[in-house]
Parts: C-alpha cells; structure tokens; sequence
C-alpha cells in the first residue's frame, strides 16, 4: 500500500480576501513559507489544492489525472472567457474544438497577421507624430483590435472601433475586479456576445463572406463531434476568444514600453535588429512580468502524488507567475536577463506564462504563437522604428490588481518614425 503523507495546510476558513489581497503573489508567498510546492486551503467555499514548479506543472497538464469542466469561476466565464469556452472542455470535445483554432496557427496566417499589425502601427504612427503624447497602452489597444478583428475576418467600421475595443478590453480588465468594475466587464460580455453572435448569422444565412481563412468563416462553419455545426452562442465566444486575448496583449506591450525604458542596456542590444536577440528579449517581458496569476483545474480521480493524497472533485490551482519565478528553474529569477534564452532549452512544462502542456492535444494557450508575434513587433518598433522621449510619470505596477499594468500605463512624448 502506497504511503501517504498530509499536504501542508492554510489555517483559517475562506480565503478568497486573501487572493484578491495579494493577488499574483498568494500561491508564491504559501509555497515559500511551507516550503512546499504544494499547498492546501480553501477557496470559492471548497478544500483547494495549490501548487507550482516544474513537476507539479507536469501533474496539472496530466489529462488522465485534471479536468477542466466546472473548475473555472463563474465570474472569469462571464466576462473574461466566455461560457462554454475552449478552456472549460475536456477530452475529445477539446480535441475538437482546439483543432479548429490551432488551424489558424499556420505560419502563413501568423505571416498574414504580422503584416496587419505593422500596417496598423504604421498608420498609428502617422497619429502619433501629431499629437503631443500618447498612452502607450490605449495606443497599442486601438491597434491591436483593429488588427485582429481584420485578421479574423470581423467587419469593424471605423465608428465602432472605440466602443468595440472598449468591450474587449473590459473582457480582460475585470474579471478580479468587485463592484461596479466587475458588473461593467459582464455587461460589456453580453454586448460583445450580441455583436459576434449577429455576425455568424449573416455568415450563415450568406449576408456576410468572410475570407474562408479567418475565424470568423472557421468557426461559424465548424462542426462538433456529431456533424452539427456549434451553437451560434458557443461559435461567438470561440471567435471572442480569438479578439479579446489578441486584445490583451497590449498589457504585455506596455509592459515591454516599460522594460526598454527601465533597462536601457538591454535595449541597446537590439539596435542591429537580430531576430534571436529580439526573442530573447520578448521572451524575458514574458516571464518576468505579470500576466496570468494562475489557472483551475479539477481532480478528475482519486490519485496520490509524491505521497499526497488528490481526491476527485478538489479544485485546484496551478500558480502561474511563480512558476515564471521559481528559483528551481530561474537562475535569479527576479533580475531582468533576457539572455536568460539565448540557451533555453524549453519543455511544455517549465516556461508556463500562458499556461503549459501541449498544443494540440493538452491546455496550452493556442493564441502563444500569436502574442510571440505581435510582442515582437512592438518591441522592434519601440527600439528600432520610432523614437520618443519618456517623460516623469508613475512606472510603479500592482503585484495585487489583476490584471497588472504601470500605473501611469506609459506615457510617450514627441513621437516620430525613424
């Protein structure tokens, strides 16, 4: 008989204030203190298991041993990722459905995407140079959700660029958020849900003849796994969870503003325009930075695990940032070191900020390939294609808030092309 061992316990009823406390750093903090990379709590009114590291990274991405149907909160469904998303599937019905967006991930259309960014930015820049100053987050939102509603093939009139990206980007913005914020991000769900769903129907009744090679044309024709074609409200969320996360990438984007501001001698390192030191870089915004805090699961049976004990139904959380900040995997991983990667030789494990596993057949993010590019772009523009003065401004983030931005969200001064 296997022997088992009792998980390192949290004291103390509900701990969901302590999350919306201390945010990006809950599950870090408890697994220094234990001194364990697992831990037990309770969360949302249930036992939770927390964990982080490269092998329990390894078990969370296990399909035999996690499910995802049921784990993910009803407050992140109904604003950040949509109800009945990709995200919240298990087995052949994910299969299926990852499929579909993993078809859009061919280098071509990767290729296609890179050129509407950059037509997007070049045109932005025509703006820039008139005005005074810019925000760089809001900026790079404009244009992110104009690139990739054109990608995806969704019609976006110039009159309804604003209120359209307003709604993508209060999907992102508030589902941590109480109050107010958090109702605002719901309602903004329910009219993004509206747009998207009127769309496919004009698809499908041949009002509307998007690009076959877009998502807006894939997913409103693709078929689940009895040859029926997705309810026009899951076929919406899908093509959502195609513009809100290319969307969020401008969170990353400032991010990066703010890296070549504060390590000015990294940056440097990129003038000759070498594409591997440009990756590095990206890849070191990625890490380094917050993003995600971390993802849900649960145990889908009963399991022991370096001698714990998983039982069937456990909610379980996989922490994210620590994992990106883990001294077992990072050498000094609070220091800014891009050629950190010049060497990585990477797992579907141990570089998680958009969560791990595989493409195709596990949980990983399938829009990775899409935030390498875009990141990628907006750093060479940044170093490489414009130039600006960084004016005083309040550079601090929230390791608390989520998701975390500079607070002054990156203020750029007398913007002008190279």
């Amino acid at each position: 008989m296997t022997k088992t061992r009792s998980i390192p316990r949290e004291k103390g009823l509900e701990k969901g204030p302590s999350v919306l406390r201390e945010g990006y750093l809950y599950i870090l903090n408890r697994r220094k203190s234990f001194q364990s990379d697992v831990f037990e709590t309770r969360l949302l009114g249930q036992k939770a298991i927390c964990m982080g590291g490269e092998e329990a990274t390894k078990l969370f991405y296990d399909p035999e041993k996690f499910i995802r149907e049921g784990a993910m909160p009803k407050r992140v469904q109904k604003t950040l990722t949509g109800e009945k998303g990709v995200q919240s599937l298990d087995g052949d019905k994910h299969a299926n459905r990852k499929a579909m967006f993993m078809s859009l991930m061919s280098s071509e259309e990767l290729d296609r995407l890179s050129a509407i960014l950059e037509k997007k930015w070049e045109n932005a820049l025509v703006k820039w140079e008139k005005s005074k100053e810019i925000v760089l987050y809001e900026e790079v939102q404009n244009i992110l959700s104009r690139t990739a509603c054109e990608w995806a093939g969704v019609p976006l009139p110039e009159n309804q660029v604003k209120k359209r990206t307003n709604q993508l980007v209060k999907l992102f913005e508030t589902p941590a958020t109480i109050g107010p914020a958090h109702w605002q991000g719901r309602h903004a769900r329910n009219e993004a849900d509206e747009w998207v769903e009127e769309l496919i129907e004009k698809v499908r009744n041949g009002e509307l003849e998007p690009p076959e090679n877009t998502a807006l044309f894939v997913f409103s024709w693709h078929k689940d796994l009895n040859g029926e074609l997705l309810p026009l409200e899951t076929a919406a969320v899908d093509v959502l969870n195609i513009l809100r996360p290319i969307t969020a990438i401008s969170i990353y984007c400032c991010f990066t503003g703010l890296a070549v501001h504060q390590y000015p001698e990294e940056a440097e390192k990129l003038r000759s325009g070498d594409k591997n030191k440009l990756q590095q870089f990206v890849q070191e915004v990625r890490r380094f930075y917050p993003f995600f805090p971390f993802q849900a699961a649960k145990v889908k049976e009963d399991f022991i695990w370096n001698g714990y004990e998983f039982k069937k139904g456990t909610l379980t959380l996989l922490d994210i940032y620590g994992s990106c900040h883990d001294p077992k995997v990072w050498d000094n991983p609070e220091l800014f070191h891009p050629e950190r990667f010049s060497d990585w030789r990477d797992t579907p494990f141990s570089f998680i900020p958009q969560g791990g596993g595989t493409y195709m057949g596990g949980h990983r993010c399938a829009g990775e390939y899409i935030t390498l590019r875009m990141i990628h772009t907006c750093l060479d523009y940044l170093v490489n294609k414009m130039v600006y003065e960084v004016p005083e401004q309040d550079f601090s983030y929230s390791m608390v808030n989520m998701p975390s931005i500079p607070k002054s969200k990156m203020i750029l001064t007398n913007v002008k092309r190279k």
